[in-house]
């Protein structure tokens, strides 16, 4: 039970950072319902169980790559091309809101599942912050704390279902918010989000470049 308690505290430092998933998840659930947020989530979990198994049984070929000269520049460069990348989308497309009075009740899914699954999948991908928290966790507390597959399967399973459940929580609520929004608040909402990815993206440039 203590490995899982402790998966669920890394979970729950995870669910309150605002960061590019957080604007991800909250724009899919308000503009296109929790199906469309659920599919963003997808994207993102599949990408931490990669994580997961990558570090997992390839941390020796892992950590040769961490410590090559460039690893982290070239990572955060992918990293804030693809934030760049969503961002811009995001800030020249308007949402739909359709010609129903009552769009406010009912969310128009304007992206496919696929593409909502990929963005999801990408963004999480190609931030060093995940790659180098799943690598950390990796080495400091099964590597070295000498956790075997199953505990290693209890700690990881703690972090992930909350992961998943504070995400599933943010769609939720957000759909929940639509009904108190206007067409004019959605615009706003994307523009944020927008605006915030490409932040993030520049934050992420500079930072990497200062670093090498």
């Amino acid at each position: 039970m203590n490995l899982i308690f402790d998966g669920v505290k890394l979970g729950l430092i995870l669910a309150i950072l605002v960061g590019p998933i957080f604007f991800a998840l909250i724009q899919a659930g308000v503009e296109q319902g929790a199906r469309a947020g659920s599919m963003v989530g997808l994207g993102i979990w599949a990408s931490d169980v990669l994580f997961i198994l990558g570090s997992y049984f390839g941390i020796s070929w892992v950590s040769k790559a961490v410590e090559g000269p460039h690893f982290a520049l070239y990572l955060g460069i992918g990293g804030s091309i693809t934030l760049v990348f969503f961002g811009l989308a995001t800030l020249i497309t308007a949402p739909r809101t359709g010609h129903n009075p009552q769009w406010a009740k009912s969310a128009i899914r304007s992206s496919s599942y696929i593409s909502l699954w990929l963005k999801g999948f990408l963004i999480n991908t190609v931030n060093p912050f995940t790659f180098f928290f799943w690598i950390g966790v990796t080495t400091t507390m099964v590597m070295d704390g000498g956790l075997d597959g199953g505990e290693a399967s209890l700690f990881f399973g703690g972090i992930l279902s909350t992961i998943i459940i504070t995400d599933l929580t943010k769609v939720i609520l957000a759909k929940r918010i639509r009904s108190f929004l206007q067409p004019i608040h959605l615009l706003w909402l994307r523009r944020i989000s927008g605006a915030a990815l490409l932040v993030f993206a520049v934050a992420l440039l500079v930072r990497v470049l200062w670093m090498g």
